[in-house]
Protein backbone atom coordinates (compact mmCIF):
# COMPACT_ATOMS: atom_id res chain seq x y z
CA UNK A 1 0.00 0.00 0.00
CA UNK A 2 1.07 3.29 -0.87
CA UNK A 3 1.37 5.83 2.11
CA UNK A 4 2.20 9.49 2.26
CA UNK A 5 5.11 9.99 4.77
CA UNK A 6 7.31 13.14 4.27
CA UNK A 7 7.82 15.27 1.77
CA UNK A 8 11.55 14.83 2.07
CA UNK A 9 13.90 17.12 0.43
CA UNK A 10 11.22 20.06 1.56
CA UNK A 11 10.85 18.44 4.65
CA UNK A 12 12.11 20.63 7.85
CA UNK A 13 16.08 19.82 8.83
CA UNK A 14 15.64 16.86 6.44
CA UNK A 15 19.17 17.60 5.97
CA UNK A 16 19.50 16.28 1.98
CA UNK A 17 22.49 15.94 0.36
CA UNK A 18 22.72 15.18 -3.32
CA UNK A 19 24.65 11.76 -3.34
CA UNK A 20 28.31 12.76 -5.57
CA UNK A 21 28.28 9.55 -7.51
CA UNK A 22 24.65 9.80 -9.06
CA UNK A 23 24.31 12.22 -11.87
CA UNK A 24 21.73 14.55 -12.25
CA UNK A 25 18.48 12.92 -13.88
CA UNK A 26 16.57 15.88 -15.79
CA UNK A 27 13.18 14.36 -17.46
CA UNK A 28 11.03 16.09 -19.91
CA UNK A 29 7.90 17.99 -18.49
CA UNK A 30 6.12 16.45 -21.20
CA UNK A 31 7.08 13.00 -19.86
CA UNK A 32 6.19 14.07 -16.12
CA UNK A 33 3.08 15.17 -17.40
CA UNK A 34 2.04 12.19 -19.28
CA UNK A 35 3.46 9.71 -16.29
CA UNK A 36 1.28 11.85 -13.62
CA UNK A 37 -2.14 11.91 -16.37
CA UNK A 38 -1.52 7.80 -15.85
CA UNK A 39 -1.66 7.39 -12.21
CA UNK A 40 -4.79 6.44 -10.84
CA UNK A 41 -6.48 8.81 -8.02
CA UNK A 42 -4.13 8.40 -5.00
CA UNK A 43 -5.56 7.73 -1.41
CA UNK A 44 -4.94 11.39 -0.40
CA UNK A 45 -6.62 13.11 -3.12
CA UNK A 46 -9.66 10.03 -3.03
CA UNK A 47 -10.26 11.06 0.44
CA UNK A 48 -10.79 14.45 0.10
CA UNK A 49 -12.95 13.90 -2.60
CA UNK A 50 -14.89 11.45 -0.65
CA UNK A 51 -15.18 14.42 2.42
CA UNK A 52 -15.70 17.35 0.06
CA UNK A 53 -17.42 16.11 -2.96
CA UNK A 54 -19.84 13.67 -1.23
CA UNK A 55 -19.88 14.66 2.30
CA UNK A 56 -18.72 11.53 4.17
CA UNK A 57 -17.24 11.99 7.70
CA UNK A 58 -13.00 12.19 7.48
CA UNK A 59 -13.24 8.76 9.56
CA UNK A 60 -14.92 7.36 6.81
CA UNK A 61 -13.19 8.50 4.12
CA UNK A 62 -10.39 7.43 5.64
CA UNK A 63 -11.79 3.98 6.41
CA UNK A 64 -12.76 3.66 2.68
CA UNK A 65 -9.48 4.35 1.23
CA UNK A 66 -7.62 2.29 3.64
CA UNK A 67 -7.44 -0.89 0.96
CA UNK A 68 -7.49 -0.55 -2.64
CA UNK A 69 -10.35 -3.45 -2.26
CA UNK A 70 -12.65 -1.32 0.37
CA UNK A 71 -12.89 1.94 -2.21
CA UNK A 72 -13.59 -0.10 -5.31
CA UNK A 73 -15.91 -2.04 -3.64
CA UNK A 74 -17.46 1.48 -1.94
CA UNK A 75 -17.60 2.96 -5.66
CA UNK A 76 -19.09 -0.23 -7.22
CA UNK A 77 -21.84 0.14 -5.12
CA UNK A 78 -22.22 3.46 -4.63
CA UNK A 79 -22.65 3.80 -8.65
CA UNK A 80 -25.23 1.06 -8.40
CA UNK A 81 -27.10 2.51 -5.71
CA UNK A 82 -27.12 5.76 -7.33
CA UNK A 83 -28.16 4.12 -10.40
CA UNK A 84 -31.49 2.23 -8.72
CA UNK A 85 -32.48 5.23 -6.21
CA UNK A 86 -31.90 7.60 -9.50
CA UNK A 87 -29.95 9.98 -7.01
CA UNK A 88 -26.84 12.00 -6.96
CA UNK A 89 -24.18 9.69 -5.54
CA UNK A 90 -23.54 12.15 -3.05
CA UNK A 91 -27.11 11.76 -1.68
CA UNK A 92 -26.55 8.02 -1.48
CA UNK A 93 -22.79 8.25 -0.28
CA UNK A 94 -23.24 8.40 3.38
CA UNK A 95 -25.95 5.62 3.75
CA UNK A 96 -23.78 3.51 1.19
CA UNK A 97 -20.88 3.99 3.75
CA UNK A 98 -22.44 2.95 6.91
CA UNK A 99 -23.69 -0.16 4.93
CA UNK A 100 -20.18 -1.00 3.21
CA UNK A 101 -18.38 -0.59 6.78
CA UNK A 102 -20.63 -1.63 9.18
CA UNK A 103 -23.50 -3.51 8.47
CA UNK A 104 -22.54 -5.57 5.76
CA UNK A 105 -19.73 -6.64 7.26
CA UNK A 106 -21.61 -7.25 10.27
CA UNK A 107 -23.84 -9.38 9.18
CA UNK A 108 -21.47 -11.38 6.90
CA UNK A 109 -19.08 -11.81 10.26
CA UNK A 110 -22.52 -12.80 12.00
CA UNK A 111 -23.35 -15.60 9.81
CA UNK A 112 -19.85 -17.54 9.41
CA UNK A 113 -20.23 -20.10 7.22
CA UNK A 114 -23.84 -19.83 6.64
CA UNK A 115 -23.07 -16.84 4.46
CA UNK A 116 -21.81 -17.30 0.57
CA UNK A 117 -19.96 -14.50 -0.14
CA UNK A 118 -20.57 -15.18 -3.83
CA UNK A 119 -24.11 -13.69 -3.27
CA UNK A 120 -23.10 -10.23 -1.67
CA UNK A 121 -23.20 -8.95 -4.81
CA UNK A 122 -23.54 -5.16 -5.60
CA UNK A 123 -26.78 -5.68 -6.97
CA UNK A 124 -28.69 -7.22 -4.14
CA UNK A 125 -27.13 -4.70 -1.66
CA UNK A 126 -28.31 -2.01 -3.61
CA UNK A 127 -31.33 -3.50 -4.01
CA UNK A 128 -31.87 -3.20 -0.24
CA UNK A 129 -30.21 0.00 0.34
CA UNK A 130 -32.66 1.34 -2.70
CA UNK A 131 -35.74 -0.33 -1.00
CA UNK A 132 -34.26 1.47 2.52
CA UNK A 133 -34.21 5.03 0.56
CA UNK A 134 -38.04 4.59 -0.37
CA UNK A 135 -39.08 3.70 3.53
CA UNK A 136 -40.05 0.27 2.36
CA UNK A 137 -38.02 -1.46 4.84
CA UNK A 138 -36.53 -0.24 8.08
CA UNK A 139 -32.77 -0.60 9.03
CA UNK A 140 -33.19 -4.03 11.13
CA UNK A 141 -35.36 -5.34 8.19
CA UNK A 142 -32.41 -4.35 5.76
CA UNK A 143 -30.28 -6.62 8.13
CA UNK A 144 -32.94 -9.30 7.74
CA UNK A 145 -33.04 -9.75 4.51
CA UNK A 146 -29.19 -9.06 3.55
CA UNK A 147 -29.09 -12.19 6.13
CA UNK A 148 -31.49 -14.27 3.94
CA UNK A 149 -29.88 -13.06 0.48
CA UNK A 150 -26.16 -14.67 1.80
CA UNK A 151 -27.45 -17.82 2.99
CA UNK A 152 -30.17 -18.02 -0.71
CA UNK A 153 -29.11 -16.39 -3.09
CA UNK A 154 -33.11 -15.07 -3.40
CA UNK A 155 -33.86 -11.79 -4.79
CA UNK A 156 -34.43 -8.94 -1.83
CA UNK A 157 -37.75 -7.26 -3.37
CA UNK A 158 -39.14 -11.10 -3.54
CA UNK A 159 -38.11 -11.46 0.27
CA UNK A 160 -39.17 -8.37 1.29
CA UNK A 161 -42.62 -9.21 -0.11
CA UNK A 162 -42.91 -13.06 1.08
CA UNK A 163 -41.12 -12.93 4.66
CA UNK A 164 -43.35 -9.96 5.73
CA UNK A 165 -40.37 -7.75 6.06
CA UNK A 166 -41.50 -4.33 4.88
CA UNK A 167 -42.55 -1.41 6.53
CA UNK A 168 -46.45 -0.15 7.05
CA UNK A 169 -46.77 3.27 5.92
CA UNK A 170 -50.29 3.28 5.11
CA UNK A 171 -51.58 6.56 7.55
CA UNK A 172 -54.64 4.66 8.04
CA UNK A 173 -53.91 1.87 9.98
CA UNK A 174 -51.00 3.91 12.23
CA UNK A 175 -53.55 6.45 12.85
CA UNK A 176 -55.88 4.10 13.91
CA UNK A 177 -53.22 2.49 16.54
CA UNK A 178 -52.24 6.00 17.70
CA UNK A 179 -55.81 6.91 18.69
CA UNK A 180 -56.29 3.42 20.63
CA UNK A 181 -53.32 4.20 22.50
CA UNK A 182 -54.13 7.96 23.41
CA UNK A 183 -57.11 6.83 24.20
CA UNK A 184 -55.72 4.18 26.78
CA UNK A 185 -53.72 6.85 28.09
CA UNK A 186 -55.05 10.27 28.95
CA UNK A 187 -53.05 11.31 31.74
CA UNK A 188 -49.96 10.73 29.62
CA UNK A 189 -51.56 12.91 27.20
CA UNK A 190 -52.78 15.36 29.57
CA UNK A 191 -49.04 15.19 31.25
CA UNK A 192 -47.39 15.57 27.39
CA UNK A 193 -49.47 18.58 26.63
CA UNK A 194 -48.42 20.15 29.91
CA UNK A 195 -44.86 20.25 28.93
CA UNK A 196 -43.43 16.60 29.32
CA UNK A 197 -42.00 16.31 26.21
CA UNK A 198 -39.87 13.46 26.98
CA UNK A 199 -43.54 11.27 26.67
CA UNK A 200 -43.39 11.58 23.04
CA UNK A 201 -41.02 8.45 23.00
CA UNK A 202 -43.55 6.76 25.22
CA UNK A 203 -46.35 6.96 22.31
CA UNK A 204 -43.96 6.34 19.45
CA UNK A 205 -42.74 3.23 21.48
CA UNK A 206 -46.42 2.42 22.38
CA UNK A 207 -47.48 2.69 18.84
CA UNK A 208 -44.50 0.28 17.69
CA UNK A 209 -45.42 -2.27 19.68
CA UNK A 210 -48.93 -1.95 18.65
CA UNK A 211 -47.55 -2.29 14.92
CA UNK A 212 -45.28 -4.82 15.66
CA UNK A 213 -42.39 -3.00 14.91
CA UNK A 214 -43.25 -2.52 10.99
CA UNK A 215 -44.28 0.96 11.15
CA UNK A 216 -42.66 3.63 9.50
CA UNK A 217 -40.80 5.52 11.96
CA UNK A 218 -41.24 9.07 9.90
CA UNK A 219 -44.41 8.33 9.60
CA UNK A 220 -45.03 7.68 13.25
CA UNK A 221 -43.62 10.60 14.18
CA UNK A 222 -45.64 12.91 11.75
CA UNK A 223 -49.17 11.53 13.11
CA UNK A 224 -48.01 11.49 16.73
CA UNK A 225 -47.13 14.96 16.33
CA UNK A 226 -50.33 16.00 14.60
CA UNK A 227 -52.68 14.23 17.18
CA UNK A 228 -50.48 15.52 20.29
CA UNK A 229 -50.90 19.15 19.35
Amino acid sequence: TTRTMRSKEDAHDYRYFPDPDLLPLELEEDFLAECRASLPELPDAKRARYENELGLTPYNARELTAEVETFARYETLLAETARRTGKPESEVATQVANWALSVAPGVLKSLGDEADPAYATAQAQAAILELQAAGAISGGQAKEIYEIVLKTGREPGEIAESEGLKQVSDTGAIEAAIDEILAANPDKVEQYRGGKDKLFGFFVGQTMKAMQGKANPAVVNDLLKAKLG
